[in-house]
């Protein structure tokens, strides 16, 4: 049988895509070369605990639209995450807001703030950096406690060398909400399980797991190509390569009911090589008899390794605008998701893409 639609990846792109063509009556052949479907959202039951295998995944969005549209296909609850970061073997609140403006300086109000950063913030001619962006927000201690370990571990690089929208992304408050995120909606699956979503978003289509995609044959077995893979790879490297970092996780359980007390403590001193211990009971609690704990430690990436935070500096940036020309000739190929255009999008942003791609499709 020739399908309509091969499509490389059962992550969330892959998966809305195959979903919605599903529904229009098309067939589709979902490739995947990891041992199971969902991508990176991918959760694991071990002990009766929702494990996020590959790094806590919050779905938060603005779009009503999205909220509603991903409720449809499988229900969520409301959930706000909240992160400590141990500094110095002391716990602060993040992001920054009035609870961490008291931690640090026992000030209650905001004008108070305002009258102790005006001594801290520093003045720079150009705010090229992460270190410049945040030292003219919030001075060095600021930067010191909760910026520069954490992000020259998850980087592998000085804080001056990485660009400031990597700050930016994270909230700054004069409030007292500890939310990680700016979001209006915001929320987990019932019962923490999202690889549940992709067997719904899946089940009109037919999936093989530990396959590789084959670039020289795809068209005897499909009349078109949704590839959510690396695009560099695609196209064999051709000009180069897109770089990136890379993760490693270490799993472990501990026979306690709380380890931690919470979802998400980040480690900012530089020596301790992990960024973050993530305790997975939290973001679905019941009380057991043991915990689920991740340490994530950041990691340099070469070819064979899992590919997570696109490095977006002008150098790679100039060889992705490359193969995405290369792209816009292909009639009969659809690259999207993350490594398809080597961005990080939040879980709501791949959603958009997908719908939008879908809508392309089939006009």
């Amino acid at each position: 049988m020739k399908y309509d639609y091969l499509i490389v990846g059962a992550g969330l792109y892959g998966s809305i895509f195959a979903y919605e063509m599903g529904k229009l009556g098309k067939k589709c052949l979902v490739i995947e070369r990891r041992s199971h479907i969902g991508g990176n959202c991918y959760t694991e039951n071990v002990s009766g605990i929702q494990v996020h295998r590959y790094g806590p995944h919050i779905f938060n969005t603005n779009s009503k639209a999205i909220w509603d549209y991903i409720n449809n296909i499988y229900p969520f609850v409301l959930y706000y995450h909240n992160v400590k970061v141990n500094y110095n073997n002391k716990l602060y609140t993040f992001p920054v807001n009035m609870n961490t403006f008291n931690e640090l300086w026992g000030v209650c109000i905001p004008s108070e703030v305002d009258n102790i950063l005006q001594t801290k913030k520093k003045n720079f001619d150009n705010i090229s950096n992460l270190e410049s962006w945040v030292c003219s927000q919030l001075g060095e201690e600021i930067f010191e406690i909760f910026y520069r370990g954490y992000s020259e571990k998850q980087w592998g690089t000085t804080c001056d060398k990485i660009p400031c929208n990597i700050g930016s992304r994270i909230p700054i408050r004069y409030n007292f909400n500890n939310n990680y995120h700016n979001s209006i909606y915001s929320g987990i699956p019932v019962g923490g399980d999202y690889t549940a979503i992709f067997h719904v978003l899946l089940k009109d289509a037919d999936v093989r797991l530990n396959e590789s995609f084959d670039k020289s044959n795809w068209r005897n077995y499909a009349n078109k190509l949704v590839y959510s893979g690396t695009i560099d790879e695609y196209y064999d490297y051709k000009y180069g390569f897109l770089e990136y970092r890379s993760l490693r996780f270490d799993t472990v359980e501990k026979f306690v009911d709380n380890y931690q007390g919470i979802a998400q403590i980040n480690y900012s001193n530089v020596e301790i090589p992990y960024t973050r211990l993530v305790e997975h009971k939290w973001f679905n609690y019941k009380k057991s008899g043991s915990t689920i704990l991740t340490y994530e430690y950041p990691d340099s990436w070469r070819v064979g390794k899992e590919r997570y935070y696109p490095i977006n500096n002008e150098k790679n940036n100039s060889l992705y605008n490359m193969y995405k020309q290369e792209s816009k000739k292909e009639e009969d190929i659809v690259f999207g998701g993350r490594l398809g255009n080597y961005k990080y999008f939040d879980m709501d942003q791949v959603i958009g893409q997908a719908l939008k791609d879908i809508k392309r499709e089939v006009k």
